[in-house]
């Protein structure tokens, strides 16, 4: 007899959750999880394979447990004077995030997001025992100052959750907001505020950053990923830059040697080539706004947007447009916003074909 989920004695609060799950299918043309699609350049890989071979000579021996030189890398990519003992890293910034949750969330304590925004934040509580609190947003998905000090002022967050620029909406956040949440964490609980910069080499502006504000802020936390700029996503590479105290702390729920030697090794080769591994930033960046201009041209309504996405609706039937689109082959993502489908900006030849596809089903 196979057992079924409903039949094992799991926790009270699992009971009857799904996990986190995009589709994954075989199609032609994948546009549904804002992946780089660009394959990383020959001589990154070439770089890379030379490392791993290197690191399978010592695979006898446990990984450095602190990933120092991997540390020092993302300090120098980032810049701001920032140091080692700055960075923290883990498997994507999803471990990142499991980790601070870890130490500043758990049983009796709370944590406060703005949906819609990404859907881990809310599993990662519960499985941490956080109650997660999903704050509105302003119309068109928007945040402002004075809306985020209302809301930590109401619910006391232990921790505050800030997705700059915001996924599944492409929404850009002002360093303005970030320091309003700052404020008034810090009022009302004491508590952290961490700011989820996924996407942040993609913004309009790259200087808008959450790194900019970690000098005297020790409670600020400014989660990143290899995922995406990077082309990254198979390594499963996120980091965190934030006060060495925070570092210390999450230290304390990481499991040992927890990033493998294969992983700090391709980690730091991509580093070492990060100009040309961002190379195709820019193009993406275009690939983007045109996807929203010619969106527009058909009638539908882009939402702003600073991620390598757009969230697009006007759609009387996004169910039906996400399914006619895959009949043709083209996967994008419906995030559950009514009336809205989002779509990942590909290369030139993989935008190209998604628009003439989405014209033949909106013509239907």
């Amino acid at each position: 007899m196979v057992a079924k989920l409903d039949d094992l004695p799991i926790r009270d609060d699992l009971k009857g959750r799904k996990p986190y799950g995009a589709p994954q299918l075989a199609v032609p043309l994948a546009l549904n999880v804002n992946e780089n699609t660009h394959r990383i350049p020959e001589e990154v890989a070439v770089d890379i394979i030379g490392r791993l071979a290197a690191a399978v000579l010592d695979i006898n021996r446990y990984p450095d447990r602190e990933f120092l030189a991997l540390r020092n890398a993302l300090a120098n990519y980032l810049g701001a004077d920032l140091k080692a003992e700055n960075i923290w890293a883990a498997n994507g910034s999803n471990e990142v995030l499991q980790h601070i949750f870890q130490a500043f969330g758990g049983p009796g304590r709370s944590s406060l997001g703005f949906g819609p925004t990404y859907s881990m934040y809310a599993l990662i509580a519960q499985g941490t025992g956080t109650i997660y609190v999903d704050a509105p947003r302003l119309d068109r998905y928007e945040l402002s100052p004075e809306l985020i000090r209302q809301a930590i002022l109401e619910h006391k967050p232990n921790i505050v959750m800030l997705c700059s620029p915001n996924n599944p909406t492409g929404t850009p956040l002002s360093l303005s907001c970030i320091e309003a949440a700052y404020e008034a964490v810090t009022e009302a609980t004491g508590g952290v505020v961490v700011v989820d910069e996924a996407y942040a080499e993609f913004g309009g502006n790259t200087e808008v950053s959450a790194i900019n504000l970690l000098e005297g802020r020790e409670r600020l936390l400014i989660s990143r990923t290899m995922s995406k700029a990077f082309a990254f996503a198979g390594a499963r590479v996120g980091y965190l830059a934030a006060d060495p105290a925070v570092i210390d702390a999450l230290r304390l729920v990481r499991l040992p040697y927890h990033l493998s030697a294969f992983t700090q090794a391709a980690a730091e080769a991509a580093l070492d080539h990060a100009s040309t591994m961002l190379a195709t930033v820019n193009d993406i960046r275009f690939q983007r706004d045109r996807i929203m201009l010619e969106l527009k041209d058909l009638g539908l309504d882009p939402y702003r947007s600073d991620s390598n996405f757009v969230l697009f609706g006007g759609l009387e039937d996004p169910n039906g447009v996400f399914e006619a689109l895959l009949a043709k082959g083209v996967l994008i993502r419906n995030v559950g916003i009514p009336g809205t489908l989002r779509v990942s900006a590909g290369t030139e030849a993989e935008t190209s074909a998604f628009l003439e596809a989405l014209r033949q089903v909106l013509k239907k």
